[in-house]
């Protein structure tokens, strides 16, 4: 039994004059202080599992592939999907960065457009071409390319302020769904480790190790194929019938022995948080096959997978110009499409 005993508090006040006045076999009574100001921090904790080991290599990989692609890419007039004089919509193949897909556009301007700038005194250039939105390296689908920065400013608006309405579609590995139609609601954030995960939605706006703060995540999720059955809808035919609402406060509970299908699902994202409809699919228990990132399967019967397919299918908003609804969409890639082959036989 201890001789000598100290106050708890004394363990926060006790200060290097004081110490020194002690025998050295007393001051392990006294633990070091942290000097990190968020050591004792109360941080939300992520719901979704961490990357998994297998991701980095595979992505690093993967990266130094689309490297090499993009930097010989040229696109093709078929990937236009819409133009006019202040908007250019392109079809953004997988595997390739979207500074790739910008940096082709000038030569498909048309030569009168150009002609009518460098009249005006445009010498060095004619067009001020910017990114309207973005889409993850192996995501495919619709891009929007605007030619002038006041369109730029009020286009990117539009889509900070969630004006543009998006359809995704993604091919996903797992349990299918029991309901043709889901809403799930969760929080998005950054980890300590600076991975996007899933967070409670109980947990909006508490703050986070970085800084950043928890936001709102919402997705819409419609099956459109499960094994090659069901039926396929345009997305302007898509209708809100039964709904399951998901509204996440816990971490998923997900059989990992059950049977694995084969799932078509169309995704519309009510917010535009980072990786936001890969993150959902996750949390689902359908993860997007190929994305390891986010436990979507590498090799599926037998073929290894070197992207996500995933797919931007449509983009509809308000002309900023013009004030004229615009609805653009892409056509579906093969994977998608091999998958509604048995409902088109």
């Amino acid at each position: 039994m201890p001789f000598f005993s100290l106050p708890q508090q004394s363990f926060f006040l006790c200060c290097p004059k004081l110490l020194s006045k002690f025998p050295k076999t007393l001051l392990f009574l006294c633990p070091k202080m942290s000097t990190n100001p968020n050591s004792h921090q109360n941080y939300p904790t992520p719901l979704s599992p961490p990357l998994p080991s297998i991701s980095k290599d595979i992505e690093l990989a993967r990266a130094m592939t689309a490297s090499s692609k993009s930097s010989l890419f040229e696109l093709s007039r078929s990937d236009i999907l819409y133009e006019d004089e202040w908007l250019i919509a392109v079809n953004k193949p997988q595997g390739i960065y979207c500074d790739s897909v910008l940096a082709s556009i000038p030569r498909f301007l048309s030569d009168s457009t150009v002609s009518d700038r460098l009249s005006d005194g445009n010498q060095a250039s004619p067009f001020e071409l910017h990114l309207a939105n973005r889409l993850d390296r192996d995501t495919s689908g619709i891009m929007v390319i605007t030619k002038s920065h006041k369109v730029a400013a009020a286009l990117v608006k539009a889509f900070t302020n969630h004006m543009v309405h998006k359809t995704y579609v993604a091919f996903c590995i797992g349990s299918a769904p029991k309901s043709e139609r889901i809403t799930i609601k969760s929080g998005h954030g950054r980890s300590k480790f600076g991975a996007w995960r899933v967070y409670a939605a109980g947990d909006v706006g508490r703050k986070l190790p970085g800084g950043s703060i928890v936001r709102d995540m919402g997705t819409t999720f419609e099956v459109l194929s499960i094994n090659g059955e069901q039926s396929y809808k345009e997305p302007s035919e898509s209708v809100k019938d039964e709904e399951t609402s998901v509204i996440v406060e816990e971490k998923a509970v997900i059989d990992v022995d059950a049977k694995k299908d084969e799932i078509l699902v169309r995704a519309f994202p009510r917010s535009g948080r980072t990786h936001q409809i890969r993150l959902h699919c996750q949390y689902l228990g359908i993860p997007i096959r190929g994305d390891v990132k986010y436990e979507g399967v590498y090799e599926w019967k037998g073929r290894r997978y070197d992207a996500h397919e995933l797919h931007a299918e449509s983009l509809s908003f308000q002309h900023p110009v013009t004030g004229f609804p615009v609805m653009i969409q892409a056509p579906l890639p093969l994977w998608a499409s091999q998958a509604l082959q048995p409902l088109t036989d």
